[in-house]
Formats: structure tokens, C-alpha cells, sequence
């Protein structure tokens, strides 16, 4: 037995703990940058449980996956982790959403999370600021730091400040759209950090909102199992859609969509996705009828258009492309065993993050490029 005599049990234990806070890192959101600030895919954007924000260089991650080519079996974390390129502690608590405000070098990186808080990050700055990771994040301040309204209740206690789950952009109007716990979504001017409108009707709390450009819309989806569409001019609900009583199998069953997980739409904004349960469901705005239900076998957590496709995760270890019919066209193994994100960049390479921090690149023809662990605070 050896001398244990300067043993150090306390640094030991902080060890294992920040070994076992990596393996548990959940990565909510991985996005590309807007294509105009690069046309190849090589910096990705990482927002973390740990309430971080990390940029990763696709190319040494590619690299360095092809190093370690023996990490092939996904059940195994056997993951190297990536070192990050810029690294900021963005919010106390998860970082559930990220979203580009503009397509040039001066365009904000918004993030949103468990604090209640979206913070208005510079771009630039976040790529050309280097600081070491024992700094832990907090060499940068925000651009803008806008905090969801709390609410006066009995005795005239506030309640507490609610998340703020998704975020939204509306690039030409100035404006960001928030979708928060507290079932209400809120618009925000960027330029002023003043709350404009407050959209009301929801019955339970905001996963996911997305802003329909060529109507001047928004569209939520909620916990109470329900997606709306809501005018921006008037804050009033136009439309809403229900996936619990418009999707019946042909047996005449009705299918268990208890909330709205994700929703997406596709360039041409006239196509709706919404993700809950085990099924995603396609939806025909100009007509506001359900066309399609698409048979999942697990819950939904992210979903995008490809052009006529759709691309979903959720609850399982596959990225799966469906067509438009609701065909299967492709299933394709991940490394996270829960995945949270899918982004598509242009060039039709796929970014899919979850659970255990791992972020999992694949090419525009469904094979693996690279997999890899992100760091942790």
C-alpha cells in the first residue's frame, strides 16, 4: 500500500465532481453563425446547462476526431473533449436558447436561459477575446441585459423571475421575441431594451417560438400541448393550432400530443412542424390544416426544414430525415443518447448536440465527420 501521508482527499473529491459535471453536461442549443460570416461551417456555437457559451473550431474537431479513430462505438465515453476557442460565463443557470441578431462581423449573440435573462453578446468580440478557462468565463460583459417581468400576486409578493426557454429575431424590425415560463411571450426593441408587447393565452409555460416574417407574426408552442400564431401589430392570438384534436389515426384513436416541444417552419413560411410526444405533425398555414402526422417512437426535442425534409431529434440516440410525405428516409446514430439541438448549415452539414455535452458533425451525404465533448466550467 503507498504512503498516503499527503494524500489529498478534498482535491480528490473536486476531481471526481468536475469529472462527473463534464459526463452530465447537457448542451440545449448548437448553432452554425449566419453563412455570411463564413461559408464553410467552421466555428460552432455551444450553449451550455453549466450557463456557458463556447465556441468550437470544426476543423481541429475533425482533427482531432480522426486522431482518436477508435472512438467509434457511441455507448461508450470514450469522447475527447474539444478545446474551446472563446469560452464566457453567459448566465447563472442553464443556457437554454441562442440566436444571431444580424449576418455581418457587428451582429449580437443573443442567449437566454434559466435566470430569466437574454443577453446581447458582440460577436467580434467573442471570437477575438482570448482568456484561459480557469478565468471561468467572466473576462466579457454583455452588450444588453433584458430580464422577464416578474408578476404581483397575493399580498402584493412578486413571483419569481420566469426562464426564458427560446428566443426569436426579427433582424429588420429591431425587435426579439422571448418565450418564457411564465406562459407569456414578450417583444423586446433592441436598440431601446424597452418591452413593446406581451402575448397572453397560453395556458401553461413557452418551450419554443419562431418569427414568420412575411405575415408579421409569431408562433409559440406550449407545454399545454398547443401552438399560436399571434399578430405582431396587434399582440392579439390569429390562430391556434392543436395537434390533440386534429391528429386521429385511421382507426379513429386520438394520439397523445400533450405539449409542443419544437416547432419549425420552412423558408417559404407556408409550412408549420410541431414536435411533443411521439409525433411531429405538419401543418399548412395558409389553410390552417394538419396534412401529415409523422410517427416518432420517441419524444421530440429539436426539429428543422431541409428544403422538403425534416430533420428531427429527441429522446434518442438518431437524427432521423424525413420527407415531406412522412417517409423515413434516413436514421443515423448520434453521440448524444438525448439530443436538444439539431442545426443545418447551408452546405448541408448537420450540428446535433444533447446530453453528456456532446456534439455530433455530419456531412451533407449522412456520414459522421467528427465527435466530441464540450468543456465545462
Amino acid at each position: 500500500m503507498g504512503d498516503l501521508t499527503d494524500w489529498d482527499e478534498e482535491g480528490y473529491r473536486e476531481v471526481i465532481l468536475r469529472e462527473r459535471q463534464a459526463l452530465t453536461l447537457t448542451l440545449f442549443r448548437s448553432i452554425f453563425p449566419p453563412s455570411r460570416l463564413g461559408s464553410d461551417p467552421d466555428v460552432l456555437v455551444a450553449a451550455s446547462s453549466d450557463g456557458s457559451l463556447a465556441t468550437y473550431s470544426v476543423a481541429s474537431a475533425i482533427s482531432g476526431y480522426s486522431m482518436h479513430s477508435h472512438v467509434t462505438d457511441y455507448r461508450h465515453d470514450e469522447f475527447i473533449v474539444s478545446e474551446s476557442q472563446s469560452f464566457i460565463k453567459a448566465h447563472d443557470g442553464p443556457v437554454y436558447d441562442v440566436k444571431f441578431f444580424g449576418d455581418d462581423e457587428d451582429s449580437l449573440l443573443l442567449s437566454c436561459g434559466d435566470d430569466g435573462h437574454i443577453r446581447g453578446w458582440k460577436w467580434k468580440e467573442i471570437l477575438n477575446v482570448e482568456a484561459p478557462l480557469s478565468m471561468k468565463g467572466q473576462h466579457l460583459s454583455p452588450s444588453f441585459d433584458l430580464v422577464s417581468p416578474q408578476h404581483r400576486g397575493p399580498w402584493n409578493a412578486l413571483s419569481p423571475i420566469p426562464e426564458v426557454n427560446s428566443v426569436a429575431t426579427d433582424i429588420q424590425g429591431g425587435r426579439l421575441f422571448a418565450a418564457a415560463g411564465d406562459s407569456c411571450a414578450y417583444c423586446w426593441d433592441v436598440e431601446t431594451g424597452t418591452r413593446t408587447m406581451t402575448f397572453t393565452g397560453h395556458k401553461d409555460y413557452l418551450h419554443c417560438v419562431i418569427f414568420r416574417n412575411t405575415t408579421n407574426q409569431i408562433i409559440t408552442g406550449s407545454e399545454d400541448g398547443t401552438a399560436k400564431l399571434w399578430d405582431c401589430r396587434s399582440g392579439k392570438c390569429a390562430q391556434t393550432i392543436d395537434p390533440s384534436t386534429s391528429l386521429l389515426i385511421q382507426k379513429g384513436n386520438k394520439r397523445d400530443f400533450s405539449w409542443i416541444s419544437c416547432i419549425a417552419i420552412d423558408s417559404s413560411e407556408n409550412w408549420l412542424v410541431c414536435g411533443g410526444g411521439d409525433c411531429l405533425s405538419l401543418w399548412s398555414l395558409p389553410s390552417s390544416e394538419c396534412i401529415l402526422r409523422f410517427e416518432t417512437h420517441f419524444p421530440i426535442q429539436d426539429a428543422v426544414f431541409d428544403n422538403n425534409q425534416v430533420l428531427a431529434v429527441g429522446a434518442s440516440p438518431l437524427l432521423t430525415r424525413y420527407n415531406i410525405d412522412g417517409k423515413i428516409l434516413s436514421q443515423i446514430q448520434c453521440a448524444p443518447q438525448s439530443a436538444f439541438s439539431v442545426s443545418l448549415h447551408p452546405s448541408g452539414i448537420v450540428a446535433v448536440g444533447g446530453y453528456g455535452g456532446l456534439v455530433d458533425i455530419i456531412s451533407e451525404f449522412g456520414s459522421h465527420l467528427c465527435a466530441f465533448r464540450c468543456q465545462a466550467i
